[in-house]
């Protein structure tokens, strides 16, 4: 990986494991919410990961790391899930979204590692 991509792939996958870690969060959330509230959170909700997806979108498109669309592959798994409520496997498709970006995180990190940038 170029120093380039490596510095672009830290910053996406970095705000990327953030905005993941909220989605799954807010998914475990719904899960107590009162049966009257949950047509609405799930609206919400869908939106809030489909703006994450759409940011990882992005972050593919410019870096081409194959990290990112796994993670969007899980993610979109995820808001499948989502929209069938069956929100603790969202949840969990989500984690493997986060273990994606972190891995393209770690592997930048140690391009910039290497070139004793960090």
């Amino acid at each position: 990986m170029d120093l380039k991509t490596a510095v672009r792939t830290y910053q996406f996958a970095e705000r990327a494991k953030s905005e993941l870690i909220v989605g799954s969060q807010l998914t475990t959330a719904l899960i107590q919410f009162p049966l009257q509230e949950k047509p609405g959170g799930k609206r919400m909700l869908l939106m809030v990961l489909q703006s994450i997806r759409s940011e990882l979108e992005f972050a593919y498109g410019d870096t081409e790391q194959r990290e990112f669309r796994k993670a969007i592959d899980h993610l979109n798994e995820g808001i499948s899930l989502t929209e069938s409520m069956e929100l603790g496997a969202a949840s969990e498709r989500m984690a493997r979204a986060v273990s994606a970006v972190t891995t393209a995180a770690q592997t930048a990190w140690d391009t910039l590692k290497e070139h004793d940038l960090l």
